[in-house]
């Protein structure tokens, strides 16, 4: 792989997108990350190299300033990876969490998708990739995070879209994974229940997410697709 290619991965400041970016970095990837608030893992990140921007999806200013950085300092990129997140429960003011879900999943990712597809199309690869990471929810929807949920099956939606606009060039795909990985203050059996939720009982990991990215990556013929990881819960809902 050409270590000069460039990926854009939002939201590297923690979990899944640090693990991401910290992967590529040591694969020989240029990344270009945004986070929305200093953490300790940044430091890492800019040890190995990495470009990073303070970008918050929900001002707009901030996101226009990004892209507007990428699109002076690049003239090409092989792909774009949608990683920034929050997970909101549906307490009142309803009308400001669905906004607020809506801005950080949706509009802001197709903004920057939209504005950075020409450096996308001028990759020197074959092919360039925009993923967006969606979540099982987005097929089942959610009873206390409808407003994430719906989002997250805009993304999905999203995808189908821009993989017809953007093709053959640009390969556009979801990753819709369930539980990814336990956090520290999450108690005993909140991590039971969940685990028997799926035919697998366990954790994705970090790393089952980026061999996912890496095999989309690496695929020439894989676009408009949502990739499921869940460890076949949805097999368990009918028969477990």
């Amino acid at each position: 792989m050409n270590k000069h290619s460039s990926i854009v991965i939002s939201g590297v400041g923690q979990r899944l997108g640090f693990f991401l970016a910290r992967a590529f970095l040591n694969e020989g990837y240029h990344v270009i990350g945004t986070y929305r608030k200093q953490r300790d893992e940044l430091k890492q990140l800019s040890c190995l190299g990495a470009e990073l921007y303070c970008c918050d999806f929900y001002i707009g200013d901030q996101v226009d300033g990004f892209i507007s950085a990428v699109q002076k300092q690049h003239q090409q990129l092989r792909a774009i990876i949608h990683n920034a997140s929050e997970w909101l429960d549906d307490r009142q003011p309803w009308f400001e969490v669905m906004d607020k879900m809506m801005k950080v999943h949706v509009s802001s990712p197709f903004q920057i998708s939209m504005q950075l597809a020409p450096l996308l199309q001028a990759s020197d690869s074959d092919f360039a990739d925009i993923i967006h990471i969606s979540d099982y929810v987005a097929s089942t929807g959610s009873k206390k995070h409808a407003a994430y949920a719906a989002s997250k099956a805009a993304v999905d939606n999203l995808s189908l879209s821009l993989a017809a606009k953007f093709a053959p060039k640009i390969k556009v795909n979801s990753i819709a994974p369930s539980l990814i990985q336990f956090n520290n203050d999450d108690g005993e059996n909140y991590r039971e229940r969940t685990l028997k939720k799926s035919l697998i009982p366990s954790e994705a990991g970090y790393a089952e997410i980026k061999n996912s990215v890496s095999y989309l990556l690496g695929s020439a013929y894989i676009t408009g697709s949502i990739v499921t990881v869940n460890g076949g819960r949805h097999i368990c809902r009918q028969s477990c």
